[in-house]
């Protein structure tokens, strides 16, 4: 069911559950179905970062990172999914404030 894709978490100010260290920034869109396409937009309508799944597992994580491994800037972002064998459609927003990396903690 394409209404129950969600990004977690959302909104994202600055820390998720998922992270593992002060460096890292995580989220997961979940409840995606098994053969998808996932492409990431910012509000201008430029493609920040696309995915590919084709497993069981119902999610993906995304890094915060654009598709050259930058780090995005905090906003408002488009998640576009579409099925790849039903060709379904589904548009999750997602608003992200993104902490400054602060090397002093280690």
């Amino acid at each position: 069911d394409m209404e129950k894709i969600r990004v977690v978490p959302n909104p994202y100010y600055a820390y998720s559950k998922y992270e593992e260290n002060a460096l890292t920034n995580l989220v997961k869109i979940t409840n995606l179905p098994k053969k998808c396409t996932v492409s990431i937009y910012n509000t201008n309508g430029m493609l920040i970062r696309q995915f590919t799944k084709d497993d069981e597992v119902p999610f993906i994580e995304w890094d915060l990172k654009n598709h050259a491994g930058i780090p995005i800037a905090g906003g408002m972002y488009i998640i576009y999914i579409k099925e790849t064998e039903t060709g379904k459609e589904h548009i999750v927003k997602w608003f992200g404030s993104l902490r400054i990396e602060d090397f002093n903690q280690f």
